[in-house]
Parts: structure tokens; sequence; C-alpha cells
């Protein structure tokens, strides 16, 4: 997969919604059952108002227009009151599936591989659990509430009209046909557009990520002007995006607000009319007035929160596009019958044009410690991110107990193989807290184990130990100390394939030399991979791989390389700084 994470097909959005609706039926029956009670108790009022017309009209006491207008303050009251109690129960719908939301957002992006989320950049990724899924929850918790009981309230008042005369009825109906038509111009334009407004988010949270992640190399190579120019590009395309949707709402919500008056207007002409041929009381006709300019109301919301759901929905397919790349590499995937591994005539390219890896074939055996060499860009990099799952070979095959590594999920994936490299990330929290990531059942014992596996002796030194907080507002970790940690969880994971990516490239040569032992020891039994310029590390290997231009040029044990006299050799020699005696200095 390439480019950009995708975007769920409104289909999958709606069956995504009714699901989440589905497992909070409860509270949402509840929603509309206090949502039809607050508009049954809001269409009294208008009602007993055209009463009071007609009383008057006949010259009826006070007393009846004061037990009417009693009737008009408790309705109201009531109103109030279920309409208030209804938007409690919403909100706590609403965020009890916003959680929900997250929860499936974060399972979903921790079983993507990482190869996805690397070509898709991590600032679409960032975007959509950040402003993407805040924006669904707002949705949930306000807007679709509200929506709803605006939506039960102009049904309510629509019937109402209708039960006073269909005939009015239907002219408000008819009057209403202005909204019909700006409300299906909008929605045909509204999604599109919306979907390219959060993409231009994204494009500018990646630039900007980028940019301070990589702040030191742009100084460095003097790139500021060019990050500048990239950022304000960027910049400018999410402005061009943003307009446009002001543009459809600009248009959209003037032709409602006209359309609000057609219909009032023609109810009090017509209903004027049937006044004067004696079809109709003037309370009727107040009363219908009254209903139909109350209509504005609810509709104003509705269509308000239309907005609001057509870039909510946006979002929430976004953040729904998740699902099926998730599900995609999470199929089922037959057992692997051994820990062998097996790459054969694998070919690989990053652009699809220039091979980087070209008819590679290697047999690594379990238990076995193999050392990948080679001059830089030979492709050993590549060879391992093969290895461990995270790229697919456009041809040929890398397996692992003959199933296919492509084919294992995650978590099948991550208890057979894992690469660990010189980029490494420490999380906000404890000591604890970040070597439990790989091991949640690990106690104490196991915790200060993994850290003395590593030679992690600093950590012995904090003032809190373990529940030692690690960041800005407690210790600090430098660079050497952060790959030991890292080093720590892999001993935890207790994989039984293991691939070292200059995993020790920021320690100085003695803390990482005695490191890879005390890993190796930690490891007895399990396969390490080691990709390293260091040389030690081959030495140590039961056998070592030679990568040259994209093939493996020779494979055997140290001591039989370097009799060959080969590229292996060469290597050795030019890293002890000496020179045979059969070649020339």
């Amino acid at each position: 997969m390439s480019g950009r994470l995708p975007v769920a097909a409104p289909d999958a959005v709606r069956r995504a919604a009714l699901r989440l609706v589905g497992a909070d039926r409860r509270a949402f029956a509840a929603m509309l059952a206090l949502n039809a009670l607050a508009a049954g108790a809001g269409l009294v009022g208008p009602w007993l108002v055209g009463r009071i017309v007609d009383r008057v009209q006949s010259g009826g006491g006070t007393g009846t227009v004061d037990r009417l207008a009693l009737g008009i303050l408790v309705c109201t009251v009531a109103q109030i009151m279920l309409s208030r109690y209804a938007r409690y129960v919403g909100h706590r719908f609403g965020e009890r599936t916003l959680a929900r939301v997250r929860e499936q957002f974060v399972d979903r992006t921790l079983a993507l591989p990482a190869s996805v989320v690397e070509r898709a950049g991590t600032g679409d990724l960032l975007a959509r659990g950040t402003s993407d899924v805040a924006m669904v929850g707002t949705t949930l918790r306000d807007a679709a509430p509200e929506a709803l009981t605006a939506s039960v309230q102009a049904l309510f008042i629509l019937g109402a009209v209708f039960t006073l005369n269909p005939l009015l009825g239907g002219c408000g109906l008819a009057g209403l046909a202005g909204i019909r038509s700006a409300l299906r111009w909008y929605l045909r334009r509204a999604r599109t557009a919306y979907l390219d407004e959060g993409a231009a988010n994204s494009a500018v949270t990646e630039i900007l990520a980028a940019t301070a992640t990589g702040a030191r190399t742009v100084e460095a190579f003097g790139l500021e002007q060019r990050r500048i120019a990239a950022c304000r590009e960027a910049v400018e395309v999410s402005r061009r995006a943003r307009t446009r949707t002001l543009g459809l709402r600009s248009v959209f919500f003037p032709a409602v607000e006209i359309s609000y008056v057609v219909p009032v207007a023609g109810v009090l002409m017509i209903g004027g009319a049937l006044h004067a041929h004696g079809a109709m009381s003037l309370g009727a006709v107040v009363a219908a007035a009254l209903y139909l300019r109350q209509l504005s109301g609810p509709l104003d919301v509705v269509l308000m929160r239309v907005e609001q759901l057509q870039s909510s929905g946006a979002s929430f397919a976004r953040v729904e596009g998740l699902a099926g790349t998730a599900q995609g590499v999470a199929a089922a995937a037959p057992t692997p019958v051994d820990d062998r591994i097996d790459v054969a005539g694998v070919r690989f390219s990053y652009d699809g044009v220039h091979d980087v890896l070209g008819g590679v074939d290697l047999t690594v055996r379990p238990g076995e410690r193999l050392a990948l060499v080679g001059p830089s860009g030979a492709g050993k990099t590549t060879l391992g991110r093969l290895l461990a799952g995270i790229d697919t070979p456009h041809a040929g095959s890398v397996t692992v107990g003959r199933v296919p590594i492509a084919d294992l999920s995650p978590d099948q994936l991550r208890r057979q193989v894992v690469l660990v490299t010189q980029e490494h990330h420490v999380f906000l929290g404890t000591v604890r807290d970040n070597l439990l990531i790989a091991a949640p059942a690990a106690g104490d014992r196991e915790l200060w184990a993994a850290l003395a596996a590593v030679g992690a002796d600093w950590a012995g030194e904090l003032p809190e130990g373990l529940d030692t907080p690690l960041g800005a507002a407690g210790h600090r970790p430098d660079g050497s100390q952060a790959q030991q940690l890292a080093l720590a969880r892999v001993v935890l994971a207790d994989p039984h394939t293991l691939i070292l990516d200059e995993a020790t490239a920021l320690l100085d040569p003695r803390t990482a030399r005695h490191t890879e032992r005390a890993l190796a020891g930690v490891l007895e039994g399990r396969t390490v991979i080691a990709i390293a310029h260091r040389l030690h590390t081959a030495n140590d290997a039961d056998r070592v791989a030679v990568m040259e231009g994209g093939r493996l040029t020779e494979v055997g044990s140290h001591d039989e390389l370097v009799a060959a006299g080969g590229a292996y050799a060469a290597l050795w020699h030019s890293w002890h700084g000496d020179v045979p005696a059969d070649r020339p200095a």
C-alpha cells in the first residue's frame, strides 16, 4: 500500500454509525423518547394561544384565558425540563460512543504495519487521531443529539399544522421546498469539499511535524527557505480548501433564511381567505402561523447541524478508513511450523523502477547468529525490513516456518520477529511504563533483569527506581539510555528472531560491545540477525553474509571468509587497519 491512508465509503460510514448506535441502544432509545415528549409538550403552547384568540373573539371570560395561559406555562416548563434531560442523556451517549471511537482508532493504528504508516506519513495519521476524532466527538456529544431533538420537534410541528388544516399543512410544506433544494445542492458538494479540507490539513500537519523533527538537519544544510516555501504552499492549499467549504455555507444559509418567510406568509394569506369565508377560525389561523414560525427554530438547528454533520461525516470517513487497512493486515494466517527463515529470489524496489535488492537467496536457521555486513547502500537495511515483515518483496518470497511473513497478522509477526534500529522512542511515563509496553504482566524482578541484561546500570541510580518519570518532568534519558530502554523491551518481548539494525550505534564502542554480548547471552537459543558496520559483531556470529550492490556475494563463517580473501576479508583488514602480506599497501 502506498500514498494516503484510505477513506471509508459512505456505506461503510453508515454501517459503522449504526454499530455505534447499537452498542448503546438503550441510551439512544431513551434519548428518542425524551425528545418526543419534549416536542409534544412544545406543541401545546401555540394551540392554546389559538384557543385564547378564539375565546377573546367570542367574548369569553378572563378566567378561561387565565387557565389557558397557566397551561401554556406548565407545558413550557415541562418542555424545558424534558429537553434538558434529553440533552443530558444525549451527551452521555455521545461521550460513551466517542470513547469507543477513540479505542477503535488506537487499536487499528497499532495494527497497521510500519510500512503503511511510513508511506502515508505520520501527519495524516496524526490529523486523523486528533482533529478528526475531536470533530467526531463534538458531533456525537452536541450536534447529533441537538439535530435529533430538532428533527423530532420539526416533524411534530408539521403534523400539528396538518391536524389544524390539511390545506395549510400542504401550504407550509410547499413553502419549505426552497430549503429542500438548497439542501440537495449543498449535500452534493459538501462531502468532497470537506474530505479535501481534511486532506489539506493532514498535509500541513505532516510538513510541520517533519520540519520540527528534522530542525537540526534543516539548519545544517541551509534548507530553511525551502521548508518555509513548502509550508506556505501547504497552508495555501489548506486555505483554498477552507475557502471552498466557506463558499458552500455562504450560499446555503442565506437561501435557507429566505425560505423560512415563505410558508408563514402563505399560511397567513390562505388562512385569512379561509377565515373570511368562515371555513376556519381566527385562532386556528394564528396557531398555524405560530407553528410555522416556531418551525424555524428546530429547522435552524437541523440545518446548522447538517453543515457540521457533513464536516464530521468526512472526519468519520477518515477515522473509519483505518478499519479496512487494519482488517486487511489482520487476516488469519497459518501458524509457522518452526522458526526457520527462508529468503528465495527476493527483489525489491522503493520506486518501482530501480531494484535495491536483486535476486537474494538466504536461509537463516533457528538459533543462528547471522551478521549482515557490507558497504553503505548495499541493501542491508532493506533486507532487514523484509525479514521483519515491514516491507513486502516485489518478487520472490520471505517465509518463516514456511509461512510468508507478509501473511502474518501484526500480533503473530511481533511474536516471531522484532526489528530494533538506532531510532528509539521514550514514551511519557515512568521507566516501568516504558518497559511494560513489551510485557504487561512482568514483575519488578523481570524488569530489573532486562535492564541489567543490556547494561542499563544507570536505572539503578535513579531517585525513584522503576517509578522515576521520564521526560521533561523527570529524568531525561540521552540517546544511549533510550537505546538501552528499547533493547530492554526486546529482552522482555522475547521474540524467536531479533534483527538488530545498528541498534547500538549511539552507544560508545565499549558499551555497545558489552550490550551486544549481554543481549547474545540473554537471547541464547534465539535467532539473531545483526546488521552492523562494526565487524566485531561479525566475529562473534555463527555466519556472516556479505552484501554488495543489492546482492549476497559471500556467506560463511568469519574464519572461512577471512581465509577466502574476498570482499569480507578486505572489510575485516580495513576495519583493523592492516594490509595482508599478499596485497599491496
